[in-house]
């Protein structure tokens, strides 16, 4: 290895030591900070490397983006050079499912958002295991320590788990419905399946030279929380993240992670407006408290919120992010107190680049809005 990686292996090292001995606090504000960089092998090799430049002149030191099975060499080598830059990687992997598994193909015109797949009660914890061997073994010879590994996204809701009915009944189903409803329990089986298929990522983490200590994370969950019909009318059904995650504990999840995984996506409503505000303060209070346990606690483990944003549709550049920024102010000081209380240990905004209503590096600059974003966090 040369003197180069060494210095960098080094620094990720010190930099996961850290997050070991304060369950996630590598920075003052408590909390590992991060973007999404969406897709990054959607743009070439010389934009990838351009936008890892203005990640590291904006202070950023980690990153998160998903990998398939093939393009496992390209993602490397994308994160070998992102590593490069002093930047690391919370990395999305998929499972391998078993041969001749059902596939549900894609039908945008009747349900725009549910994509296709194969249910994950056909997971192959054997094949899965193997394709994760590989990808920790060539992380190992490059050198490269990541700053988290999740195990799939969003299977909480029909769009990425085709063990839900489509169409469905247009409800989110609650932990009796895992056990009891038909349709719960096809889910059900498919989580089981699911938590089979992460052992097998976990063994193969903890056979790692460089990443064994490396946290591990569940699958991000939806934040659905109130059970029941949709507030809305949907084709879809989802579960609730207590449901989902109370499932999952029952079953072994706490002897396998280093803490649960949560999206938030909150209105964008009234931007300054004090009864808004305090709208979204209570939801965000009712997603997170009931399901992430303080540090060191005996019951349960913290969250990572690996996906949190708001859109912006104004394409003028430069980018009017009045709105927004109120916005982001605001959901910074929200995530505050859950900070300071240990409940949350990662903010990954959504995004910096790759999906455009909600980038934050526009028109060749780092927004308004984005500046906050990778400000300290205040605790209250």
């Amino acid at each position: 290895m040369s003197v180069t990686k060494q210095c960098r292996l080094l620094t990720v090292l010190g930099f996961l030591l850290v997050l070991s001995l304060f369950g996630g606090a590598v920075y003052a504000q408590n909390v590992i900070r991060g973007v999404n960089f969406v897709h990054p092998l959607q743009f070439g090799i010389a934009d990838q490397n351009a936008a890892l430049v203005n990640l590291k002149t904006a202070g950023i030191h980690v990153i998160r983006f998903g990998m398939y099975e093939q393009d496992l060499d390209k993602s490397i080598d994308f994160i070998r050079r992102a590593d490069a830059q002093g930047i690391a990687t919370v990395l999305i992997l998929h499972g391998k499912y078993a041969p001749n598994a059902p596939i549900r193909p894609y039908r945008p015109r009747e349900f725009p958002g549910i994509w296709a797949g194969s249910p994950f009660s056909s997971l192959s914890p054997e094949l899965s295991g193997q394709y994760f061997q590989t990808v920790m073994d060539k992380l190992d010879a490059d050198g490269i320590v990541l700053a988290g590994i999740e195990f799939e996204n969003e299977i909480n809701m029909a769009g990425n788990n085709p063990d839900f009915s489509l169409p469905g009944e247009g409800r989110v189903l609650g932990l009796n419905d895992l056990y009891h409803d038909p349709e719960g329990q096809q889910v059900a089986k498919g989580y089981l399946q699911y938590l089979k298929a992460l052992a097998a990522l976990k063994q193969a983490r903890d056979r790692s030279k460089l990443n064994r200590k490396t946290p591990l994370l569940p699958t991000s969950l939806v934040d659905i929380v109130q059970e029941g019909p949709w507030p809305t009318p949907k084709k879809y059904d989802g579960v609730s993240v207590g449901a989902t995650i109370a499932f999952f504990r029952a079953n072994g999840l706490d002897k396998l992670v280093d803490a649960y995984n949560l999206h938030t996506y909150p209105w964008g409503d009234g931007p300054g407006n004090k009864v808004s505000a305090i709208h979204r303060l209570r939801s965000l209070q009712g997603l997170v408290m009931p399901v992430c346990s303080p540090v060191g606690s005996p019951n349960g483990k913290p969250c990572w919120i690996t996906e949190w944003g708001f859109s912006n549709a104004n394409k003028g550049c430069p980018s009017d992010e009045h709105s927004r920024n109120l916005l982001v102010q605001e959901m910074m000081g929200d995530f505050g107190q859950l900070i300071h209380e240990r409940r949350l240990t990662a903010l990954i905004y959504y995004s910096w680049i790759g999906d455009p209503p909600f980038d934050v590096y526009r028109c060749g600059a780092l927004t308004e809005s984005g500046r906050v974003v990778i400000e300290p966090t205040p605790t209250r």
